[in-house]
């Protein structure tokens, strides 16, 4: 497989991914997760509570978001560092 068709399937698929956390949102949403977050603070913090809801729900999805772009660009043998690895390689080697 070419470079060129490789970074569009790429682009294809992160876009995929994309819409996925969108749809995941969404659904949230569509389910009412966040008007039942709200019964639970007072009229004056219902900004609060959905802010709490956003972040609630999308933490989940950004989790499977970290390890669907990991399997795509193993997938399409993207090769490349994670800052998260160095970073936490750094916390590793200090405690050993």
């Amino acid at each position: 497989m070419s470079q060129d068709n490789t970074k569009l399937l790429h682009h294809i698929g992160a876009g995929a991914g994309f819409l996925g956390l969108i749809l995941w949102g969404y659904l949230a949403d569509r389910f009412g997760l966040f008007t039942l977050l709200k019964q639970f603070f007072p009229e004056s913090h219902s900004g609060a509570a959905v802010m709490l809801g956003i972040m609630l729900v999308m933490t989940p999805g950004f989790f499977i978001w970290k390890y669907y772009n990991r399997w795509l660009e193993k997938r399409l043998a993207i090769k490349g560092r994670y800052y998260e690895d160095d970073f936490y390689k750094q916390d590793s080697d200090k405690l050993k």
